[in-house]
């Protein structure tokens, strides 16, 4: 069997989206802060005249999902990095903004194949918000890291899949027209 694991050290070729909510922006620009430290002390050219890393905000973290799926779908990027807070109010709306937020990432990043990750703080106060974007920990320095690594991992996972299959093995070909008894081998 193959072991395939993202890495954090071949980073130079890599290219990064940002998409930014600038709603609740004491928190978000604290996030990217944490984002470009990571990023940059692991090689990577934050600098956004640069080549390596494209921000672009958008008015609030609702507006995120529709930006990533574009970016994603522009095969310019290795990964997108969502970033954007969410704190819940006295009324439903952080319900319904948070979940269509998770769904419209998960969405772009199943339908593309690019690794779009899920940096949207979902917290129940401005405290929590602060506490997760520097004042305890930074998650923008997390977010950064699953970027790396599902980039890294992803162009592992191309280049090593796009080889044909031996052995046993079941093409790509033969697992769609493949019944559910031929795959369990029943």
């Amino acid at each position: 069997m193959t072991v395939f694991e993202g890495t954090f050290t071949q980073i130079e070729p890599l290219r990064f989206g940002i998409v930014i909510g600038r709603f609740n922006d004491l928190v978000t620009n604290k996030l990217v802060e944490g984002c470009q430290d990571c990023l940059k002390r692991h090689g990577v050219d934050v600098n956004p005249h640069g080549s390596q890393v494209d921000y672009i905000y958008v008015p609030g973290s609702f507006e995120v999902p529709i930006v990533a799926r574009q970016l994603a779908l522009s095969s310019r990027y290795d990964a997108v990095i969502c970033l954007g807070a969410v704190i819940r109010g006295q009324t439903p709306h952080f319900d319904y903004v948070s979940s269509e937020v998770a769904k419209g990432i998960a969405a772009a990043a199943f339908q593309t194949g690019v690794p779009v990750i899920f940096g949207i703080l979902t917290v129940d106060s401005m405290q929590q918000a602060l506490e997760r974007a520097g004042i305890k920990s930074n998650h923008g320095w997390d977010y950064a890291m699953s970027a790396l690594e599902m980039a890294s991992l992803m162009r592992q996972l191309r280049s090593n899949l796009a080889e044909p299959f031996s052995g046993n093995s079941l093409s790509p070909a033969s697992l769609k027209s493949a019944s559910v008894g031929e795959l369990s081998g029943e």
